[in-house]
């Protein structure tokens, strides 16, 4: 068990740094401007001046990879951190407060956020504000924050019977030390394992929302609309949908990789288990 999770944790690690490699170099170096209109390389094929190829419009298919994992990262980070920032303090509230009113409507609201997908919330807020990247990262934001809360209530009803815990309200420490002190150092492994599992959704959330136009607008490019542009050529030009697929299918795969990795290597008793062996 030992070398399959660690295979897992440095597989998972190694693609996510590779899509975070093309994503660092994008900003100060690209084979050609990924917004670049060439009528002449309209569809060139792989090799020569473009590696990877270009599509429809004589755009170089490697140049857009690269921004576009820049955009994706940009995407799951942001939304990711909403979902942290809003789903944690309200996880750990109905946490320290399992039997009062408090905690009972901070799930029923978690519920009920839950019921909207981030694709409806991208609908909605797109029909209001308009579809673009800042849309799209508030929708994923906000339908992720439910995960978090969850995940956060969970671990932090185990961290509250726990002696040192109890000692603490003994000796009249009030809830927001409690909170500080105890309860968030002691979650903070399972909240970034959620992290990892949430941005391999925010990843998947984010091309979706592109491919369907209420996430990022051209000419910014985008993994899930490079899919969309390559729908017309599927069956003559199969390489210009290959590409951006492969991309987010091994972003995802990464992402899920690092979880189950850290949720493996962090978990106390897989520790210990390790320890002994």
């Amino acid at each position: 068990m030992r070398g399959r999770l660690n295979a897992g944790l440095v597989a998972g690690g190694a693609l996510v740094a590779v899509v975070v490699l093309a994503a660092l170099v994008s900003f100060v170096w690209t084979p050609y401007d990924p917004t670049l209109v060439d009528a002449a390389a309209k569809l060139h094929e792989p090799g020569g001046g473009h590696l990877l190829g270009a599509d429809k419009f004589g755009r170089d298919t490697l140049s857009q990879l690269m921004v576009g994992a820049r955009t994706t990262l940009y995407v799951g980070i942001v939304a990711v951190g909403i979902a942290a920032l809003l789903g944690t303090p309200l996880g750990v509230l109905a946490g320290m407060t399992p039997h009062g009113w408090l905690s009972e409507l901070v799930m029923r609201v978690n519920d009920l956020v839950f019921a909207f997908p981030a694709l409806l919330l991208a609908v909605m807020l797109g029909a209001v504000y308009g579809a673009g990247t800042l849309t799209a990262m508030i929708a994923i934001g906000v339908a992720t924050v439910p995960a978090f809360a969850r995940v956060a209530r969970a671990a932090t009803l185990q961290v509250m019977v726990t002696d040192y815990v109890l000692a603490a309200r003994a000796a009249g420490r009030r809830g927001g030390a409690v909170a500080l002190r105890h309860v968030l150092p002691n979650i903070s492994s399972v909240l970034i394992v959620q992290a990892s599992v949430s941005f391999a959704i925010a990843i998947l959330a984010e091309a979706a929302l592109s491919f369907l136009g209420f996430g990022t607008r051209p000419p910014t490019p985008s993994w899930g609309r490079m899919l969309q542009e390559s729908q017309e050529l599927l069956f003559s030009t199969p390489r210009l949908a290959l590409w951006p697929g492969l991309a987010i299918a091994l972003a995802v795969l990464g992402f899920n990789l690092l979880g189950d990795g850290l949720r493996d290597f962090l978990d106390p008793k897989l520790r210990r288990i390790r320890a002994d062996g």
